[in-house]
């Protein structure tokens, strides 16, 4: 049934993980508060939403502003991290926080605004139209360099091939609502790569569609190599065809030593060789990829269960506002 039969509008909790953002959270804590002012003037959010930071063990003046923003705004709540644990870890904890808070929904959204927050009342439209995920996509890269684009490009692609439900040109800026929120203790992994889970987790979900803007002030948490970084722990945390790959590998690397024995072999017996070389090159050749082909198998399996079974939690929360 669509939310809208509800006798009253939804608790909303804005989720902004941070990360050493002191330059820009003045101006974002002041929009976001603007933001919601205005979506209950217009009863779609209660009076009582708010917006909760999650400080991810930021080594500047990022908290200290919370506290003062918090100390005279009750719609400024936070927590932190007593240590960095990565920017999927923090959305992950604001969504577990506001759940246990009572949130209805919420919405995760970086500290920049570079995601239009102007489209958050289309977002609670589709909300009360019975959608429980509503993800927001950008429908404009220009603001990108070309190696970035080129390179989202090709990791959607990618993402394609592998099968892997994932939402071209989705972020992290998406609204959740309750029965999603309560369903998330079910995904106990370490590995957590939020773009991937939710597209498969088969709830109605609505798109909306928007420009993203060029960050106003700081820099930003995902230099090249990292959103390299990211990509990779991605793909292989929502497919296992890298392991399928690492077999073709080591398996074409076996068929060539084989062709290329057979070749050394065939020049021994021509007498092109030098004696003992042929039988070295071919015992080296076949031992070299078979254990390369065994180890990439092993490797990818055991790191993965490595992280698992360890069981640490994602994050410790050191304060709380």
């Amino acid at each position: 049934m669509p939310h809208s039969t509800s006798p009253r509008p939804p608790l909303l909790v804005l989720v902004v993980p941070c990360f050493n953002e002191e330059e820009i959270l003045p101006g974002t804590m002041t929009a976001l508060a603007e933001v919601l002012a205005s979506c209950a003037s217009r009863g779609l959010v209660r009076e009582d939403s708010y917006v909760l930071y999650v400080d991810d063990g930021s080594s500047d003046a990022t908290w200290r502003l919370l506290e003062s923003r918090h100390a005279h705004d009750p719609q400024c709540r936070a927590i932190r991290f007593a240590a960095n644990a990565g920017h999927q870890n923090a959305v992950w904890a604001g969504m577990i926080t506001a759940r246990d808070w009572g949130a209805d929904c919420i919405i995760s959204l970086d500290a920049d605004l570079q995601d239009d927050i102007g489209v958050i009342p289309e977002m609670l439209a589709q909300y009360a139209e019975g959608k429980e995920i509503v993800y927001g996509v950008r429908c404009d890269r220009s603001t990108d360099t070309r190696l970035k684009r080129g390179t989202a490009h090709l990791f959607y692609a990618l993402m394609r091939r592998l099968k892997t439900p994932l939402i071209p040109d989705h972020a992290d800026y998406r609204l959740v609502g309750r029965r999603v929120l309560e369903v998330l203790d079910a995904f106990p992994e370490q590995g957590l790569f939020l773009r991937g889970l939710f597209p498969s987790l088969g709830f109605s979900s609505g798109r909306v569609y928007y420009t993203r803007r060029e960050r106003a002030a700081g820099k930003s948490k995902y230099p090249f190599w990292k959103m390299v970084c990211f990509a990779w722990k991605g793909i292989t945390a929502c497919s296992p065809t890298p392991l399928r790959l690492s077999a073709f590998m080591g398996l074409l690397c076996m068929c060539t030593a084989l062709a290329y024995s057979a070749v050394s072999l065939l020049k021994y017996l021509e007498g092109e060789t030098i004696p003992g070389w042929t039988s070295l090159i071919i015992v080296v050749l076949l031992l070299g990829s078979v254990q390369l082909f065994c180890l990439a198998l092993l490797g990818e399996y055991v790191s993965k269960i490595f992280n698992e079974v360890k069981r640490r939690p994602r994050y410790l929360v050191e304060k709380t506002l």
